[in-house]
């Protein structure tokens, strides 16, 4: 019975100390599961908070087009101005500041935080070190951007968790400055320890082993979520990249156009299209080749991004212009290599015909950098772009040139008009002025050209004064420019002649020109013959009208000789006054 009882009290002994010890984990485990939870989560979400951060910095920075000049000098371009303000909305966070090596705020999500300064301990003795720092605190709704819950919880907390991390920007071993992201932590944080309490109180009676197993599990289980998360906003981002890229293409096209659309030359558009090309294709060396004015070559005009386009290619050599239509080398399980490509080295290339008003103009040649291969293919729709809009601008500015050619050129003879000759003569007394190069002006003049109109017709006439054009043109050299002034009369501008010069020139025009034989019908016309004046800039004259004033009278010196003649300015001074000029409103008639 003593046994019994004895037995019975130490199963109540055992009965209490079991109870004991489960009251006692039950407070335990109460404790812990209340306790233990909180500094768990919060160094979990520091952990993934300041990789975060770093790879947010990285990204930043990426997309920043000059970060030392941003950083030094606080100036933020508007590429990158939309890209910042875009951030928030593709990320977990809700604000953040960039910061000078001073600690002052240049830019910020929220406008007041610009132009104040950190000046806290910290930022000097671990943010200057190159040194992730992160802060946990509470904070008001108030204080917290775009939070749209205060409504719905009025009634709970008024307080949110906030995680400030402050990344440092280092280049080349320089403190540039900090990025500080603030991120609302708090649905995250209550979530993970609601979570882990859950977990807690379920296996707070099973063992240790147990509960180690199954915590692992949960935190295995939140780190895929993460993945998750991660994942999905890695895909945004990529999404908006490539929605960056586009506008970025767009605008550049359109700033090409309006670039093309306001060149002068051709030479100038061609230095235009090799700076935007660099940049629009930078995947992608080229080189643009447009037809000679004999169109039986294309002359080289331009190249980028290391090309060197050959100075003449023959259209027969390139598949592109001798199929009519964009030619891509590598896209093909058969390809011809063209001959304006070698020699060649494998990488792919595009040959588009550069087309204006049906014609064809030229030829954009664009080949793969080394490496770029697979970019290089999907630019094609965009090089397409690039050739239209280069085509475009050629059109315009042969327009334009052909416009500017009929307004300065004779249409007869098709040598320059009186006014172009006058400008050409200012620019060229500008030029001897500067430099001190000799300047010559030579004035001819048909003989007897009235006898050639009444006895043979103005037809006749017309085609005198072309074979004299005709040998006036073929006599200049590389800046000499010859001119009809009106009627009869003509003129050239001689540039690095001298005196000595300039006459035996005028004289082997003389002869040029006697030797000419023009056909009019089934007979030859008379001998053309030609009277010549001389004027040397500044002997005989320092300004247009007076230079050619003094050339006029020459040739009227040689007329009162005989005709056929050159006469040079000095020796004019003896002409009748009855053959002075008398001016009209084409020129001079002569007798």
């Amino acid at each position: 019975m003593e046994t019994n009882t004895e037995t019975t009290g130490a199963s109540r002994l055992k009965m209490a100390a079991i109870i004991l010890t489960l009251m006692a984990l039950t407070a335990v485990s109460g404790w812990g599961i209340y306790a233990v939870p909180t500094p768990v989560v919060d160094r979990m979400l520091e952990a993934d908070l300041r990789k975060e951060a770093t790879q947010l910095g990285k990204q930043v920075t990426s997309h920043l087009n000059d970060v030392e000049a941003t950083f030094q000098t606080g100036s933020i371009g508007i590429h990158d101005q939309e890209f910042l303000e875009l951030l928030p909305a593709t990320s977990d966070i809700y604000r953040f500041k960039l910061f000078n090596a001073d600690g002052g705020v240049f830019w910020s999500t929220r406008s007041a935080d610009v132009g104040t300064v950190n000046s806290k301990p910290y930022f000097q003795s671990v943010i200057r070190q190159g040194n992730i720092y992160y802060k946990h605190e509470e904070k008001p709704l108030t204080e917290v951007d775009d939070y749209e819950g205060t409504a719905i919880h009025a009634s709970g907390p008024e307080t949110r968790h906030v995680a400030e991390i402050y990344t440092p920007i280092i280049r080349d071993g320089e403190f540039l400055g900090a990025i500080e992201f603030y991120s609302d932590i708090t649905d995250v944080r209550n979530l993970f320890i609601d979570r882990v309490r859950l977990s807690l109180f379920i296996l707070s009676a099973v063992a240790l082993l147990a509960f180690s197993i199954v915590t692992l599990v949960v935190y295995r289980s939140n780190r895929r979520q993460m993945r998750s998360l991660r994942g999905r906003a890695v895909k945004e981002r990529q999404l908006m990249d490539e929605q960056l890229r586009l506008a970025r293409e767009v605008r550049l096209l359109g700033e090409l156009n309006e670039w093309l659309q306001s060149s002068q030359s051709l030479d100038e558009l061609f230095d235009m299209v090799s700076r935007f090309m660099t940049h629009i294709l930078p995947e992608a060396e080229g080189s643009v080749y447009v037809y000679s004015n004999s169109r039986d070559v294309l002359d080289g005009c331009a190249s980028w991004n290391g090309a060197e386009h050959k100075a003449h290619i023959h259209p027969e050599g390139c598949w592109g212009l001798r199929r009519g239509r964009t030619y891509e080398f590598g896209a093909s399980e058969i390809d011809f290599v063209c001959e304006h490509a070698e020699p060649h080295d494998g990488r792919p290339y595009f040959c588009f015909p550069i087309l204006a008003h049906g014609e064809t103009v030229g030829l954009l040649h664009l080949r793969a950098l080394e490496g770029r291969k697979d970019c290089f293919h999907s630019s094609k729709k965009l090089a397409q772009l690039c050739a239209e809009q280069i085509s475009m601008a050629i059109a315009n500015v042969r327009m334009r040139d052909q416009l500017h050619d009929q307004s300065v050129r004779d249409p007869l003879t098709g040598l320059f008009n009186r006014r172009h000759m006058t400008e050409t003569l200012r620019k060229s007394i500008n030029r001897s002025q500067q430099t001190g190069a000799p300047l010559s002006l030579i004035a001819v003049d048909v003989d007897h050209f009235k006898k050639f109109n009444d006895t043979h017709g103005h037809d006749a006439g017309d085609m005198v004064l072309r074979a004299v054009g005709s040998a006036l043109e073929q006599g200049c050299d590389r800046d000499e420019v010859a001119c009809r002034i009106g009627g009869e009369e003509f003129m050239l501008i001689l540039p690095d002649n001298r005196p000595e010069e300039a006459v035996t020139r005028a004289e082997h025009l003389r002869q040029t020109v006697e030797a000419v034989t023009v056909r009019y019908g089934e007979k030859a016309l008379p001998r053309i013959t030609i009277s010549v004046g001389v004027a040397h800039y500044p002997a005989h004259g320092a300004m247009p009208q007076d230079l050619m004033r003094a050339a006029d009278d020459a040739l009227y010196a040689a007329k009162d000789k005989g005709r056929n003649q050159v006469q040079m300015a000095g020796d004019a001074q003896n002409a009748p006054e009855a053959l002075r000029p008398v001016k009209t409103a084409l020129g001079k008639a002569k007798p």
